[in-house]
């Protein structure tokens, strides 16, 4: 069955859809969704947009988050979205993953993982996005051991978003593999995570790392903006190798720009 009709019911399906949402997130539990999993697939976007402002009206907390997902539960639609994700039309994979993404749905982490490999490069674009939105440890996990075939970008700006305050010291302590190194590294930079500043400081001057891993740990310093990052990089002005001091020099003078429009 084609469940990508034309979306003449699309305001009736969202309109509804919030107003269950809306009574959940109020304190009823007992209020269920009458929808069938195809018309959920079939307004996948609209659905996912759905959900992600009716989480900010929330403030997108946890318990607002269990809400949802066991209102989706509750009504049975979990376990077909879940099933969308194996399905063999590409569209229907993406619009399970869209929507599995944005509901954060936790046993949807392993087929999304899957779905990384899948041949489609649209369904693992969904794939990552919908992980990153997902979070937890078993996502940055994923991410990690993909990290050579998707594109970095990709990986990095999700990997930022998926992980936790803890996820990622152990992954940025093991320096033997280059690429796992930088990916981490800009994935710090990019969560303005100081508190891994002193380490990424500390990769960032020791000349036994790769080059790529050194130049790496400067931007991240500068997009973390942290002033003990400033001081860093003014000793790297003088290192021997020329990419890691441009980097540096670069780097100092983002530092000291995001420092001065701090103190305005």
């Amino acid at each position: 069955m084609n469940v990508f009709r034309p979306p003449a019911s699309r305001s009736r399906l969202t309109s509804k859809i919030d107003r269950v949402l809306t009574t959940a997130l109020g304190g009823d539990p007992r209020v269920t969704l009458d929808v069938k999993a195809s018309e959920v697939l079939a307004e996948a976007d609209a659905v996912a947009q759905l959900v992600s402002s009716a989480l900010e009206r929330a403030g997108s907390g946890m318990a607002a988050q269990l809400t949802i997902t066991r209102t989706f539960r509750r009504s049975g639609l979990e376990d077909a979205l879940i099933d969308s994700l194996a399905n063999p039309d590409p569209r229907v994979r993406i619009a399970g993953a869209r929507l599995c993404g944005a509901l954060r749905v936790p046993n949807a982490v392993p087929w999304l993982t899957d779905l990384l490999d899948d041949p489609s490069p649209a369904v693992r674009d969904v794939a990552v996005r919908a992980l990153g939105q997902s979070g937890g440890r078993r996502v940055v996990e994923a991410l990690m051991s993909r990290a050579d075939r998707l594109p970095r970008h990709r990986v990095v700006i999700e990997l930022a978003r998926a992980a936790s305050d803890i996820d990622l010291e152990s992954p940025l302590r093991q320096t033997e593999d280059v690429t796992t190194s930088v990916t981490v590294l800009m994935a710090c930079g990019l969560r303005g995570d100081a508190l891994r500043a002193p380490l990424i400081v500390r990769m960032a001057q020791d000349r036994q790392c790769d080059k790529q891993v050194r130049t790496a740990a400067c931007r991240a310093l500068a997009m973390i903006g942290d002033s003990a990052g400033a001081d860093a990089m003014r000793t790297l002005a003088t290192d021997p190798d020329a990419d890691v001091k441009r980097a540096a020099v670069r780097a100092r003078m983002r530092i000291s720009a995001a420092i001065r429009k701090r103190n305005q």
